[in-house]
């Protein structure tokens, strides 16, 4: 099993729609595909017309229950079939905004959705799990469960201060984890008719080059539209510029990680 965190300590950045995406065109090749909306604003669980206020299933189900020492018998209720065959969601709560009050100092509530992975492992072919922009007990669990992190970083340069701050994360969490965590940076909102894009695409290609994704995914309205249909982007429109941007970012990925793969089948 796959399994991917997209990240950054910026909200905005596009986030959802790479999550969403990517998890689009890998249901389109036939892989089983499990996302996890770890953000208590819930933006990919309504994208998919659920809502957060009212979910009474949810990823803080689990949180809950280990908090009462307990383990869920079925990790079925968590799991919303979604209008894409082979896309499976877990969706997010608005309690989940509690969980760093109540139980962030807790020992053990950093491997909450390791625990629950390792549960579904034979389930799925890939999990993509869509983190909230600040560090706390869900993006710690996210990058503790995951394999790559993705950073999509806005082509401006307030964006790049997420970076920043995402990667002095990503330094911690390799510190707890025992080894670093590979990770890639995504280009998103590219418009290259604007100089800030030009800069800001630069000043990434020369501070980050080694971990940034060669190509960039482009400002495109298709997305919006995607979006209000409730669908990823491929299937409301496969030539999309967007959706190209992204079978490319899929295919580099791919090919990225099965060094990594096979390492860990070993």
């Amino acid at each position: 099993m796959n399994i991917w965190t997209i990240s950054n300590q910026k909200g905005g950045v596009g986030k959802t729609t790479t999550a969403v995406s990517l998890g689009g065109l890998l249901a389109a090749e036939g892989k089983r595909v499990l996302l996890l909306d770890l953000d208590p604003q819930g933006s990919m669980t309504s994208y998919f017309r659920f809502n957060p206020d009212t979910t009474g299933h949810s990823l803080y189900s689990l949180f809950e229950a280990r908090a009462n020492g307990q383990q869920l018998a079925s990790l079925d209720g968590l799991l919303q079939q979604t209008p894409v065959e082979g896309l499976t969601l877990m969706p997010a709560s608005t309690a989940m905004a509690t969980l760093d009050r109540q139980l962030g100092a807790r020992d053990g509530m950093g491997l909450v959705i390791s625990d629950a992975l390792q549960r579904l492992q034979q389930r799925y072919d890939y999990v993509l799990m869509d983190c909230p922009p600040m560090l706390g007990v869900l993006m710690v669990n996210a990058l503790a469960a995951c394999q790559r992190l993705l950073i999509p970083v806005q082509t401006e340069f307030l964006a790049l201060k997420g970076l920043e701050r995402m990667l002095r994360t990503l330094q911690m969490i390799g510190r707890s984890r025992g080894g670093s965590l590979p990770y890639s940076v995504i280009p998103t909102f590219f418009d290259r008719r604007t100089r800030a894009s030009m800069d800001a695409l630069r000043v990434m290609r020369d501070q980050h080059g080694a971990q940034l994704w060669a190509r960039v995914i482009p400002v495109d309205t298709q997305f919006r539209e995607a979006s209000r249909a409730g669908v990823p982007i491929n299937l409301f429109n496969p030539a999309a510029r967007g959706t190209q941007a992204y079978a490319s970012l899929l295919r580099w990925l791919q090919h990225e990680c099965a060094p990594l793969q096979e390492a860990v089948s070993e």
